[in-house]
């Protein structure tokens, strides 16, 4: 065999170890708990091993948006909406207190491509150690994450957090 097959099937022994063990829970897998538990990871190895200051990427438009609205509160959840009867209402999201009686939605169900851009934006905050997570689908801002979110401009933003939906905190 190659040394490259060898990887290659390492890797996916890995991966199909991984999902076996969470797919032991249909409920896991319905509550996505899978991805929460790998951004859980991602979080964690950024608390271990943290991105240097000088190493930080260039931040993605949405992730830059996911910083600005949470840069007061920092309180993020990634949730779906099991109840949604069309499949784009369904995905994980991001939500973001605004303040106490607003949350910021970052989702689109008529274009699923923005609830999956903004989605891949927090992934790349959480990589860069700008987010902690705390219990299930509880995240928030880390201390750099609020200290690069003071620094952005509402104009660096305002096309991005116009694609999103704001409701009251309750709502779903």
């Amino acid at each position: 065999m190659q040394k490259g097959s060898l990887s290659s099937q390492a890797l996916l022994g890995a991966a199909q170890s991984f999902h076996g063990e969470m797919a032991a829970s249909w409920e896991a897998l319905g509550s996505g708990g899978p991805t929460l538990s790998a951004l859980a990871a991602v979080c964690a190895r950024a608390i271990v091993d943290p991105v240097p200051a000088d190493q930080l990427p260039e931040f993605c438009p949405e992730a830059l948006a996911i910083l600005y609205v949470a840069r007061h509160r920092g309180v993020i959840e990634v949730r779906g909406v099991r109840t949604a009867f069309e499949a784009p209402g369904r995905l994980l999201a991001v939500y973001v207190e605004e303040d106490a009686t607003r949350t910021i939605a970052f989702r689109n169900q008529e274009s699923p491509q923005v609830t999956v851009r903004f989605f891949e934006g927090f992934c790349q905050l959480c990589r860069a150690g700008m987010i902690l997570h705390h219990l299930h689908r509880d995240f928030t801002l880390s201390r750099s994450g609020f200290e690069r979110a003071a620094q952005i401009r509402p104009e660096e933003v305002a096309e991005g957090i116009a694609e999103a939906t704001e409701f009251g905190l309750h709502e779903s």
